[in-house]
Protein backbone atom coordinates (compact mmCIF):
# COMPACT_ATOMS: atom_id res chain seq x y z
CA UNK A 1 0.00 0.00 0.00
CA UNK A 2 1.64 3.34 -0.99
CA UNK A 3 0.48 6.61 0.65
CA UNK A 4 1.81 8.94 -1.48
CA UNK A 5 2.92 12.66 -1.18
CA UNK A 6 1.50 15.55 -2.44
CA UNK A 7 3.41 16.10 -5.15
CA UNK A 8 2.83 13.06 -7.15
CA UNK A 9 -0.52 12.96 -5.95
CA UNK A 10 -1.00 16.62 -7.51
CA UNK A 11 0.26 15.54 -10.54
CA UNK A 12 -1.70 11.93 -11.01
CA UNK A 13 -4.89 14.58 -10.97
CA UNK A 14 -3.58 16.69 -13.44
CA UNK A 15 -4.06 14.26 -15.92
CA UNK A 16 -6.34 11.39 -17.23
CA UNK A 17 -4.79 9.10 -19.58
CA UNK A 18 -1.64 5.92 -18.66
CA UNK A 19 -0.74 3.67 -20.33
CA UNK A 20 -0.96 0.00 -18.92
CA UNK A 21 1.48 -2.80 -20.07
CA UNK A 22 0.38 -6.27 -19.31
CA UNK A 23 2.04 -9.37 -20.28
CA UNK A 24 -0.17 -12.02 -22.09
CA UNK A 25 -0.39 -15.83 -21.34
CA UNK A 26 2.03 -16.91 -24.35
CA UNK A 27 4.24 -14.64 -22.62
CA UNK A 28 3.62 -11.62 -25.42
CA UNK A 29 4.09 -7.94 -23.44
CA UNK A 30 1.09 -5.57 -24.83
CA UNK A 31 0.32 -1.97 -23.86
CA UNK A 32 -2.62 -0.13 -23.69
CA UNK A 33 -3.87 3.50 -22.89
CA UNK A 34 -6.77 4.24 -20.40
CA UNK A 35 -8.55 6.62 -18.94
CA UNK A 36 -8.01 6.53 -14.65
CA UNK A 37 -9.24 8.19 -11.98
CA UNK A 38 -7.08 8.50 -8.43
CA UNK A 39 -8.64 7.46 -5.54
CA UNK A 40 -6.05 8.16 -2.39
CA UNK A 41 -5.17 7.25 0.19
CA UNK A 42 -3.83 4.25 -0.35
CA UNK A 43 -3.09 5.59 -4.17
CA UNK A 44 -5.58 3.52 -6.32
CA UNK A 45 -5.90 4.05 -9.94
CA UNK A 46 -8.92 2.99 -11.32
CA UNK A 47 -9.47 1.92 -15.00
CA UNK A 48 -12.19 0.63 -17.16
CA UNK A 49 -11.61 -2.16 -19.44
CA UNK A 50 -13.57 -5.26 -20.59
CA UNK A 51 -12.85 -9.34 -20.22
CA UNK A 52 -12.95 -9.21 -24.15
CA UNK A 53 -10.26 -6.79 -25.01
CA UNK A 54 -6.79 -8.18 -25.29
CA UNK A 55 -5.27 -5.86 -22.19
CA UNK A 56 -8.53 -7.38 -19.89
CA UNK A 57 -7.79 -10.85 -21.11
CA UNK A 58 -4.07 -10.30 -20.46
CA UNK A 59 -4.96 -9.27 -17.00
CA UNK A 60 -7.26 -12.34 -16.02
CA UNK A 61 -4.03 -13.98 -16.68
CA UNK A 62 -1.40 -12.28 -14.34
CA UNK A 63 -2.76 -9.28 -12.29
CA UNK A 64 1.03 -8.14 -12.26
CA UNK A 65 0.80 -4.76 -14.44
CA UNK A 66 3.47 -1.65 -15.08
CA UNK A 67 2.46 1.64 -16.45
CA UNK A 68 2.99 5.02 -17.09
CA UNK A 69 1.83 8.41 -17.05
CA UNK A 70 3.07 11.84 -18.66
CA UNK A 71 2.50 14.89 -19.97
CA UNK A 72 2.61 15.02 -23.92
CA UNK A 73 4.45 16.49 -26.14
CA UNK A 74 7.31 18.10 -23.46
CA UNK A 75 10.64 19.88 -23.92
CA UNK A 76 13.29 17.28 -22.15
CA UNK A 77 13.94 19.95 -19.48
CA UNK A 78 10.44 20.10 -18.63
CA UNK A 79 9.44 16.20 -18.39
CA UNK A 80 7.35 15.25 -16.18
CA UNK A 81 6.17 11.64 -15.71
CA UNK A 82 5.08 8.93 -13.34
CA UNK A 83 6.13 5.17 -13.78
CA UNK A 84 4.52 2.10 -11.85
CA UNK A 85 4.53 -1.69 -10.93
CA UNK A 86 1.51 -3.13 -9.45
CA UNK A 87 -1.37 -5.38 -9.05
CA UNK A 88 -4.82 -4.96 -11.39
CA UNK A 89 -8.14 -6.71 -10.36
CA UNK A 90 -11.82 -5.94 -11.04
CA UNK A 91 -13.75 -4.46 -8.12
CA UNK A 92 -17.08 -6.10 -7.12
CA UNK A 93 -19.90 -5.07 -4.37
CA UNK A 94 -19.12 -1.82 -2.24
CA UNK A 95 -15.83 -1.73 -3.46
CA UNK A 96 -16.50 -1.26 -6.88
CA UNK A 97 -19.65 1.43 -6.21
CA UNK A 98 -16.78 3.61 -3.88
CA UNK A 99 -14.47 3.61 -7.23
CA UNK A 100 -17.40 4.05 -9.80
CA UNK A 101 -18.30 7.40 -7.36
CA UNK A 102 -14.69 8.73 -7.63
CA UNK A 103 -14.45 7.30 -11.64
CA UNK A 104 -18.16 9.41 -12.68
CA UNK A 105 -16.48 12.55 -10.61
CA UNK A 106 -13.73 12.41 -12.60
CA UNK A 107 -15.64 11.31 -16.05
CA UNK A 108 -18.84 13.32 -15.03
CA UNK A 109 -20.15 12.40 -18.78
CA UNK A 110 -20.47 8.92 -17.47
CA UNK A 111 -23.38 9.56 -14.99
CA UNK A 112 -25.79 9.94 -18.14
CA UNK A 113 -23.92 8.58 -20.38
CA UNK A 114 -25.24 8.78 -24.73
CA UNK A 115 -27.00 5.73 -25.82
CA UNK A 116 -24.02 3.75 -27.73
CA UNK A 117 -21.94 4.60 -24.63
CA UNK A 118 -24.39 3.25 -21.92
CA UNK A 119 -24.68 -0.36 -23.81
CA UNK A 120 -21.02 -0.10 -24.38
CA UNK A 121 -20.88 0.29 -20.11
CA UNK A 122 -22.41 -3.16 -19.98
CA UNK A 123 -19.59 -4.69 -21.72
CA UNK A 124 -17.37 -3.50 -19.27
CA UNK A 125 -15.50 -3.70 -15.39
CA UNK A 126 -14.10 -1.47 -13.58
CA UNK A 127 -10.67 -2.49 -12.34
CA UNK A 128 -8.79 -0.95 -9.63
CA UNK A 129 -4.64 -1.00 -10.10
CA UNK A 130 -3.40 -0.46 -6.92
CA UNK A 131 1.14 0.17 -6.89
CA UNK A 132 3.36 -1.41 -5.04
CA UNK A 133 6.08 1.13 -6.72
CA UNK A 134 6.04 4.45 -7.79
CA UNK A 135 8.42 7.21 -9.31
CA UNK A 136 7.93 10.47 -10.18
CA UNK A 137 10.41 12.19 -12.67
CA UNK A 138 10.62 15.50 -12.75
CA UNK A 139 13.29 17.49 -14.92
CA UNK A 140 12.50 20.77 -14.37
CA UNK A 141 14.35 19.69 -10.59
CA UNK A 142 17.54 18.78 -12.15
CA UNK A 143 18.02 16.27 -15.63
CA UNK A 144 16.94 12.58 -14.09
CA UNK A 145 15.59 13.70 -10.82
CA UNK A 146 13.45 11.13 -9.61
CA UNK A 147 11.43 10.34 -6.25
CA UNK A 148 10.28 6.99 -5.83
CA UNK A 149 7.76 5.59 -3.29
CA UNK A 150 7.14 1.53 -2.13
CA UNK A 151 9.34 -1.84 -2.41
CA UNK A 152 12.17 -0.79 -5.33
CA UNK A 153 11.45 -2.49 -8.80
CA UNK A 154 13.63 -6.11 -9.19
CA UNK A 155 13.29 -7.60 -12.36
Amino acid sequence: MIVADERLVAFLRQHRVLTLAVVEPQGTPYAAALFYALDHPPLRLYVLTGAHTRHGRALRHSARVAGTVQRDRQEWRSIQGVQFTGTCRPLEGEERDRAWRVYTARFTFLRRPPPALARALLRVELWSIEPDWVRLIDNRLGFGHKEEWGARFRP
